[in-house]
């Protein structure tokens, strides 16, 4: 990420990873939501289905409980009751008739039937000792119930109770016995059956041992079916896996949630399955309010750690603004301030350091400047005396080629003073040593004076010097600091206009209670890289002209600094040449402050 700003970078760092956690959270709620969801679903299947069976168990319990009690009405104490009897009895009892709907029958001690209230043609006679309740209640004479068996004689699945009949000494007189045909009579309550019998629920009573549908099979109107094939109903094969209760994938790819509850007397399993989106429905629900949740809280983690890495970043931009600031002004003497976190305190403290070194630097580089500018003046300024002297013809008449020497050596004599008084100023005005004298100073005077002194130079390059505008106006300045700037201006003109073009010195009202005074020339102008820093010190932009002569380039820093010491400012525009101005307060307008920020006006 070249391109953004630490905080723009910070601010990212701390959104993706709110991102991040409150997805990775929301994954976790999920999935933590669906199996919370999944185990409270199978609980309940499980529940459902041992209340299912804790039901039909209760239900056989009572069979046998009824079936015991009516047994004892079979015997005389000592005998079993005559057949006439055993008729009556069987039939006069109404409960046990329907709790037995398929049949009532007295058996003798050795298990063959002597008795029936519904009669089946063969079944009274025939011996059923051989079938294993009979053994079980014979040995243990305690009630019995079958598991699901075919009739001997009816041929129909049905289970069989047993209830023996027994003196009052405890011998073993025979049996009563009541039958249920469980494919027509349910031992599940037919309002529960209802509710089970859902469009997605499934239900299912399965015997393992005869591999039988007692409830649920694939055909509608058969209570008891044959169970499929191995791998051919998934539900079945996962209940009879020996796993209670978890999820399976039916043939048409619905996942179920399935519980199985197995009954030991009667060897029956009962299966409950519900689709596995009754889990996940309430999850969604539940995670789209965690979601909406977590977006808020998203937003305001985003948003706090947004501020918080912008307030990180805050001090690092306050830095860089006084560094510019620093960079544009490097006399201006700022220091950063060490406040905020402590990275950013040493980071103040480390470069406020290395700017008292700088600037200590600096003040012995300007005093040295400033010690050698004065100890070169004056004998610069004898050497110069005694040069104007020798060319004058003074001290003779020299000849032709030691005059020509003379007069090279008094040029570049004045050039030099010249130097070393902008070398001064220039100190002067770093230290806050150079004074002005502001008073009203009339225009004409001034810019004339400007015009006569720079006429010769001028004159030597083809050039010539003209006014506009210029009248009555009156500025409040310094007239020695004026003329000042006016000369370096028309000098720099003068250096950078092509032969036989004017110069003009223009005057006109600027912002409100000011005047401006312009230099323009139809030179080549300043390179557009180099304005920004035209008006620095030591700054000198080459355009290529053979009249360039190489500087301090101190000259427009000292116009600049002069300006804003008379309470005016400076600029530079092109149009058709160079424009340097200056503006200036008028009288009337004394002691007015000028917004250096403004722009000149054009």
């Amino acid at each position: 990420m070249p391109s953004l700003s630490l905080g723009t970078r910070l601010a990212i760092i701390v959104i993706l990873g709110s991102i991040t956690t409150v997805g990775a959270v929301l994954a976790v709620a999920y999935k933590a939501l669906v199996d919370d969801f999944e185990e409270l679903l199978t609980e309940q299947q499980l529940v459902e289905t041992r209340r299912i069976a804790s039901e039909v168990e209760q239900r056989l319990e009572l069979k046998l409980d009824v079936l015991s009690e009516s047994a004892a009405m079979m015997t005389d104490g000592n005998n079993l009751h005559s057949l006439t009897e055993l008729n009556y009895q069987l039939n006069r009892q109404s409960l046990l008739r329907s709790l037995f709907p398929d049949g009532l029958i007295v058996f003798d001690a050795g298990a063959t039937a002597i008795a029936e209230n519904i009669h089946v043609p063969g079944r009274v006679g025939t011996n059923y000792s051989d079938r294993n309740h009979f053994r079980r209640a014979i040995r243990s004479r305690a009630p019995t119930i079958s598991r699901p068996i075919l009739g001997r004689t009816t041929g129909v699945p049905l289970l069989s109770f047993l209830s023996p009949i027994q003196s009052d000494e405890n011998d073993l007189l025979g049996f009563l016995g009541g039958t249920v045909n469980i494919g027509q009579t349910s031992l599940i309550p037919e309002d529960m059956l209802k509710r089970l019998r859902d469009d997605q629920d499934r239900f299912k009573v399965i015997d393992i041992e005869n591999f039988l549908y007692i409830e649920g099979g694939p055909s509608p109107g058969k209570r008891v079916q044959p169970l499929p094939e191995p791998g051919e109903d998934p539900l079945v094969d996962a209940a009879l896996s020996g796993i209670t209760f978890g999820t399976v994938t039916d043939n048409s790819g619905q996942q179920l949630i399935y519980a199985a509850s197995h009954l030991e007397d009667l060897g029956w399993m009962f299966v409950r399955s519900v689709p596995y989106e009754r889990a996940t429905a309430p999850a969604n629900d539940s995670f789209l309010n965690f979601l909406w949740i977590s977006i808020a809280i998203s937003l305001v983690i985003a948003l706090l750690g947004f501020f918080a890495s912008r307030s990180a970043v805050r001090p690092l931009d306050r830095m860089t603004e006084t560094i510019e600031q620093m960079a544009q002004s490097p006399s201006s003497g700022q220091r950063l301030d060490g406040k905020g976190a402590s990275e950013t305190r040493k980071l103040a403290a480390a470069f406020n350091q290395l700017m008292a070194e700088r600037d200590a630097i600096s003040t012995m580089k300007e005093n040295f400047v400033s010690n050698v500018s004065h100890e070169l003046r004056t004998p610069l300024t004898s050497l110069n005396g005694a040069l104007r002297l020798m060319a004058s013809g003074a001290a003779g008449q020299l000849p032709e080629k030691a005059e020509e020497m003379a007069q090279l050596a008094l040029r570049n004599g004045n050039r030099l003073h010249l130097l070393i008084s902008d070398l001064l100023d220039f100190s002067k005005l770093t230290a806050g040593q150079m004074n002005v004298t502001l008073s009203a100073l009339p225009l004409a005077p001034v810019i004339k004076a400007a015009i006569s002194g720079n006429t010769a130079l001028a004159a030597e390059h083809n050039l010539s010097l003209s006014t506009e505008g210029l009248g009555e106006q009156t500025v409040f300045a310094d007239e020695h600091r004026l003329r000042q700037v006016l000369d370096n201006f028309i000098s720099n003109a003068i250096k950078f206009s092509p032969p036989d073009q004017p110069i003009t010195i223009s005057v006109q009202p600027a912002a409100p209670g000011f005047t401006r005074i312009t230099v323009s020339d139809r030179g080549d102008g300043v390179p557009e890289q180099f304005e920004n820093e035209l008006f620095e010190r030591f700054s000198q932009a080459e355009v290529g002209t053979s009249k360039s002569i190489k500087g301090t380039g101190l000259g427009l820093a000292i116009c600049r600094e002069l300006a804003q010491l008379m309470k005016g400012r400076v600029g530079y525009f092109y149009d058709n040449g160079a424009n340097f101005w200056i503006e200036l307060p008028n009288y009337k307008t004394e002691g007015i402050t000028i917004d250096e920020s403004a722009g000149p006006s054009s």
